[in-house]
């Protein structure tokens, strides 16, 4: 293997967010910039010579591209074995899982997740740590510091690999597997499932659909719904994964998932509904006639967790990001199990599973997961609610409205400002950050503000503080205004407001969700003056 040393300049602009790089297309495009970004991820790493290497993506414009760009660096950099997903497919779930099974020392997973794709979409890259979780904070930021200083990367002089035909290669002392991407995911999922009763259950005539939003998924929900659980042909549809997902935004929420919404509303409505993202680990539930917020989600699926054989014996304790609604503190507390609240970004949630303080998790982004891997994962939680309701023989309506009767409900939604110039989203939130001295015991649209702070957390395993990680204002009752701003855009920045009350009524639990939120969303304006930061009068998207 010859390789090739390959001067270059640095990009000043390659801080990870949330969860790796993510930037527009035509930003990836430039000359150098991913591979300056992957060369300075492997200088940042150690003892990783001889070692495994999991890479795959969701598909999106680029991916093809930049795979065979990580391979050639990866080989000269000195990783012994590189698993790659056939065709460049391997979802975020399935690349944790195939990680954590192989004993690598991490992967590279290619996807701006949930963000649209094409010529004008987004791209993005991310290294997965040996738990097969993304990369904490600490090495995020090393690597950005060293994208900061770069000159050169080393690259391997060979022809492109076949990623479209299973088998081996050999580039120098590297072995190249084209695996399949699909296979050691679906057999993991028949591990954890009673999938004879969800057999049973879809050949009693209960309907379901599924969109995979021409993105990721769509091979495996096809193994596994249609194939292996017997579903009928047809049920997982936008099943191929497409460069530009179709031209349409691969976000499984009620606005870009409008078509499966609107069918499980209509007279002759399937009785189950789910959808997932671009890279796989989101999903949208929905029900014949009722639609499942995430944070609903999360409570109801750690409730109902023992009807699945992987979690018989009960389950350690919940975690979820501090955004989400407070619905599953209810579960914990009649479970008498820990719960824990951390910033956003599944990357908090390693410590907790690793050393087994927790075994379920979500964020109101429609991310949930559980510690078979580490990462958040769609199919999980469309594959556990369809073994809940094998197991409980009840509707989705039916067990909602059940968990609500126990628990009480947390009407929820977030409201998002979508690439607003970044300096008012920034004075927005220092002005916000500046009133909270002295907003205890003021009263805002007639509610009595308890608490109000800028979320700190601290790890409790590595004792790790990961500070500003969003404002929350508490009201008496149980109703909360967070407000922060997200590490998942690519263009200026994107204010997140998420409005929740606690209703412990039952007769008032099937009020229309922005209608119960409407003194928390005059509130909001109020105490964020996001009109005049911003010059916004309403938000982009309501989910």
């Amino acid at each position: 293997m010859t390789v090739k040393i390959i001067s270059t300049t640095p990009f000043m602009d390659q801080k990870p967010g949330t969860s790796g790089l993510r930037k527009k297309v035509t930003v990836f495009a430039q000359e150098h910039y991913a591979e300056n970004f992957i060369q300075s991820t492997f200088d940042s790493l150690e003892n990783f010579q001889g070692k495994t290497l999991v890479l795959g993506g969701d598909g999106r414009y680029l991916n093809r591209k930049v795979i065979q760009s990580v391979i050639k660096i990866a080989a000269a950099n000195g990783f012994g074995r590189i698993l790659v997903g056939k065709g460049g497919i391997t979802s975020t779930p399935a690349a944790s899982n195939l990680i954590r099974q192989n004993k690598a020392f991490g992967g590279i997973i290619l996807s701006a997740s949930h963000n649209a794709g094409g010529p004008q979409g987004d791209f993005g890259i991310k290294f997965n740590i040996s738990n097969g979780g993304p990369a904490p904070e600490k090495l995020t930021e090393a690597i950005f510091e060293h994208s900061k200083t770069i000159t050169q990367y080393k690259i391997a002089d060979c022809a492109d690999i076949d990623i479209d035909t299973l088998g081996t290669h050999q580039i120098g002392d590297t072995v190249v597997e084209v695996i399949d991407p699909v296979k050691d995911y679906a057999a993991l999922m028949e591990g954890l499932f009673d999938f004879a009763a969800i057999r049973n259950l879809l050949q009693s005539g209960f309907t379901m659909r599924f969109d995979a939003m021409h993105a990721v998924t769509g091979p495996y929900a096809t193994e596994i719904f249609e194939k292996r659980l017997g579903a009928k042909a047809g049920s997982v549809f936008n099943a191929v994964p497409l460069e530009d997902f179709g031209g349409h935004h691969p976000d499984p929420n009620i606005v870009y998932a409008h078509e499966l919404y609107e069918e499980l509303m209509s007279d002759n409505a399937p009785d189950f509904g789910a959808a997932s993202d671009g890279d796989g680990d989101r999903n949208l539930i929905i029900g014949k006639g009722i639609y499942i917020a995430p944070s609903d989600s999360l409570a109801v699926l750690a409730a109902n967790a023992h009807l699945a054989p992987a979690y018989s014996k009960g389950i350690a304790g919940i975690a979820r990001s501090m955004p989400t609604s407070c619905a599953a503190d209810r579960v914990a507390e009649k479970l008498k199990i820990g719960m824990h609240e951390t910033p956003t970004g599944w990357k908090f949630f390693g410590n907790l599973l690793d050393t087994g303080l927790v075994t379920i998790c979500g964020e109101e982004s429609a991310g949930t997961g559980s510690d078979h891997v580490r990462e958040k994962d769609g199919l999980w939680a469309v594959l556990l609610w369809l073994n809940i309701l094998a197991a409980r023989k009840q509707s989705v309506a039916e067990i909602m409205h059940e968990h609500w009767q126990t628990y009480g409900r947390n009407y929820y939604s977030r409201h998002d400002y979508e690439e607003v110039a970044s300096d008012g989203a920034n004075a927005l939130m220092d002005a916000l950050r500046a009133k909270l001295p002295d907003l205890k015991d003021t009263t805002v649209r007639g509610m009595v503000v308890e608490a109000a702070d800028d979320f700190a957390y601290h790890d409790p395993v590595d004792h790790s503080v990961s500070k500003h990680q969003g404002i929350r204002i508490l009201f008496a009752g149980g109703s909360r205004l967070v407000v922060r701003l997200s590490g998942t855009g690519t263009a200026g920045a994107t204010i997140r407001i998420y409005l929740e009350r606690y209703e412990a009524d039952s007769s008032k639990h099937d009020l229309e969700t922005q209608s119960a939120l409407t003194a928390l969303i005059a509130a909001a304006a109020e105490l964020t003056e996001i009109t005049r930061f911003t010059g916004r009068e309403k938000p982009s998207v309501i989910t």
